[in-house]
């Protein structure tokens, strides 16, 4: 399909919020029934799912210790909810287990989920844990454990199926999604954008919306915004931070049968995000992988076999600007995990249940694992820039966030949402960060 010449929105990225913002924006379009037309395209350099949504974990949960975070995560689970088969999505639950140096945070969480009606089971106390969770998974043995919160809404969702889901419903609505198509420039008058350069030649455009995932740095830059930022700190004092600082992701694939990991009545259990103080043993030789604060999660795959998930991300020690995001995720030869993941991964798998002892030599030797674009607080930009540019800069929170693109369309029709307000670019300047909880993990 050849390139328009003009359209009145171009959505950069068709990954889970290009896709979600193109599908609610077409289908909002198309509802006024004073004949607009959906005139929304979506540009990718690649295919539908090429990035980071493509090889996300898929997980889809509620905790968080941030309230802005829980609230907003509870209109994406909803969304989840409310389309399961379109966007191959198992409602399987989430279980957040704690140790007592996580317990209060994981108490306020907690609270603030009954706060907003979403349902969810908390058990304190080391005994009533390990009880609970063996009555799940029999052969639970995870040491340093004093509470569990069990999310019975959430789950998982199949990365690749789910956002052909998404690009089928844009496309339904009246939205074009053009592939193989790279942006190489932005046309701007006065901080407008007023058109997209790409290889394809030229696209005129009323707005711009930004999803374009890690990929956000070079867009950013397109508009000219400024590659450090002035934050108001909790010490009273302003720092300059860098905008982007990339994350190696740490996820993988343990070469089982899916079904390896049931509960005890012989069904998918919920996801298993697993934290705790307990030092940590390798599962092969007995040395110690860690003695520090570590932390787990993981699920069955039924899309590609085997049990999936991950650990702690690491902070790429180089600035944003020198970060090779091309190849991405499995293809990069710098950012894929590699044996110390592994070892770890799989000792903490034999260190929560007992069926994994011994399976270590059984993960995938398949490339796995990509980098993440965080913001200075590591949580989400959603923000207008040069008067028609909408950024979504989702901190590698994406692709669980898959109802931000109909808040987004929302706002590109005028109607400001709450949900998005604490998550401007202001918040950096005035101090109005988010708190933080003492999870191992920077999204937490």
């Amino acid at each position: 399909m050849e390139l328009p010449a003009t359209a009145s929105y171009v959505v950069i990225g068709a990954g889970i919020h290009g896709l979600s913002t193109a599908w609610h924006l077409a289908s909002a379009l198309g509802d006024r029934g004073d004949g607009t037309r959906a005139d929304v395209v979506v540009l990718d350099k690649t295919d539908v799912g090429a990035g980071a949504s493509g090889i996300a974990c898929g997980v889809v949960r509620n905790n968080y210790f941030q309230p802005a975070m829980r609230e907003l995560m509870a209109h994406s689970v909803a969304v989840w909810e409310s389309h399961a088969e379109d966007f191959s999505y198992h409602p399987v639950g989430y279980l957040q287990i704690s140790p007592e140096v996580m317990h209060d945070d994981v108490a306020t969480i907690s609270a603030q989920q009954r706060e907003i009606g979403y349902p969810s089971t908390f058990v304190e106390g080391s005994d009533d844990s390990r009880l609970y969770l063996q009555s799940i998974f029999p052969d639970w043995q995870a040491k340093n454990i004093t509470s569990v919160l069990h999310e019975h809404h959430g789950g998982y969702a199949n990365n690749r199926a789910s956002l052909h889901g998404l690009a089928a419903k844009a496309t339904a609505a009246g939205a074009t999604i053009l592939t193989g198509v790279r942006v190489t420039g932005l046309s701007r008058d006065a901080g407008t954008v007023t058109a997209v350069e790409t290889d394809r030649g030229t696209i005129r455009c009323d707005a711009l919306v930004v999803a374009a995932g890690p990929w956000v740095r070079d867009i950013w830059q397109m508009l000219g915004l400024p590659e450090t930022v002035s934050v108001l700190g909790r010490d009273g004092q302003t720092h300059q931070r860098p905008m982007w600082t990339y994350w190696s992701l740490q996820e993988g694939t343990l070469g089982v049968d899916p079904t390896f990991l049931t509960d005890s009545r012989g069904g998918m259990p919920p996801v298993v995000h697993v934290d705790t103080d307990a030092p940590l043993y390798d599962d092969a030789d007995g040395t110690l992988v860690t003695d520090r604060l570590w932390g787990i999660y993981f699920k069955p795959d039924f899309n590609f076999g085997g049990v999936q998930g991950g650990a702690m991300p690491f902070v790429v020690d180089r600035d944003a600007d020198e970060v090779a995001v091309d190849p991405y995720g499995p293809a990069s030869p710098d950012f894929v995990v590699g044996p110390d993941f592994a070892r770890m991964w799989t000792s903490g798998l034999a260190h929560c249940l007992k069926r994994f002892e011994g399976k270590g030599s059984l993960f995938s030797k398949e490339p796995s694992g990509g980098i993440g674009c965080f913001t200075p607080d590591s949580f989400p930009v959603f923000d207008v820039f040069g008067n028609n540019a909408y950024v979504i800069a989702d901190s590698n929170h994406g692709y669980k966030m898959i109802g931000v693109g109909g808040l987004v369309a929302q706002e590109l029709l005028g109607e400001q949402q709450e949900l998005l307000e604490p998550f401007r670019f202001a918040r950096y300047a005035a101090g109005r960060l988010h708190p933080v909880s003492h999870s191992p993990f920077p999204w937490s």
